[in-house]
């Protein structure tokens, strides 16, 4: 995994996903008592940063092995993320969600074409497990949500897009703050802050109770979350960071931050009122921890 793969990922993106603003708000930095800029990946196709690692990773498999179909396992923006691309791309698409999804999300997965299979998360259901059968049953290629090289390269994409924006603001050293489940999104930018905007550092951000990455990082391997990953930041909770989103964080990315979901809640509705930017609370624990 390196920079290349990130810039190979920004041209085969080029056309297809959007580039994204970076916003700033004098309110919002006079709350924070320092200079904040805001990256809304809200903006962006499905509503996540998620479809560029999914265009990426569907978008570098071979022709005659992406023909067969995809198979993605989520709770929701990955999912999403993998159903548009797999679209785009003319090629069916299988995903596997928990019955507890938001029913939203679950809803959109359908209607942009993929087949959903619901599995028991809460009932300790293998989603790997259904993952894999169905894989080898359909010749269907896995796109993992965050342990791939291809994703963490279409995420890094975001990173790229910082330093170019945050050069031209005149920013060339600062903490880029990103909301972080498994560590594709913090692994991906800090791979290309570190070969676009060295003075720039990515640290993660994780909502309580599911601060697996931050662990991780301060404990120097990898640690898990014991019980149901469920919560109100569905959107980036996981049992633990990946085995190749891991070491890239922990030799990258400074200090992470927990925030509470009273401050992630507080967070939307800034964003809302000052930016008119509607955020999921797994989104907005990044500004929460600008401002909080």
């Amino acid at each position: 995994m390196n920079l290349n793969m990130i810039e190979a990922a920004a041209e085969r993106l080029q056309g297809h996903g959007r580039v994204t603003p970076l916003l700033s708000s004098p309110f919002i930095d006079e709350i924070a008592g320092r200079r904040v800029f805001i990256k809304p990946e809200c903006l962006q196709h499905t509503g996540s940063f998620k479809y560029r690692g999914a265009w990426s990773a569907i978008s570098a498999l071979d022709p005659d092995i992406r023909a067969k179909g995809v198979i993605a396992f989520s709770s929701g923006n990955h999912a999403q993320g993998v159903a548009l691309a797999a679209r785009q791309h003319g090629v069916p698409a299988v995903i596997i969600m928990p019955e507890d999804a938001p029913r939203l999300k679950i809803d959109n997965t359908r209607a942009l074409g993929a087949e959903v299979v619901l599995y028991d998360r809460a009932g300790g259901v293998d989603r790997d497990e259904i993952g894999a059968r169905l894989s080898a049953e359909r010749g269907l290629s896995l796109i993992k949500p965050f342990d791939n090289e291809f994703v963490i390269a279409g995420q890094g994409t975001t990173g790229l897009e910082i330093a170019a924006q945050a050069k031209a603001e005149g920013v060339e050293a600062a903490d880029v703050l990103v909301c972080c489940g498994g560590g594709g999104l913090t692994s991906g930018i800090a791979l290309a802050l570190e070969g676009h905007a060295p003075g720039m550092r990515a640290r993660p951000i994780e909502p309580e109770g599911f601060d697996d990455v931050i662990r991780s990082i301060a404990s120097g391997q990898i640690e898990e979350i014991t019980g149901p990953a469920i919560g109100l930041c569905d959107a980036i909770i996981t049992k633990s960071p990946g085995q190749l989103t891991f070491p890239i964080m922990k030799r990258l990315c400074g200090p992470g931050i927990v925030v509470t979901n009273a401050e992630a809640k507080a967070a939307m509705r800034i964003a809302f009122e000052r930016l008119k930017l509607v955020a999921e609370p797994g989104g907005a624990v990044a500004l929460a921890a600008a401002l909080y």
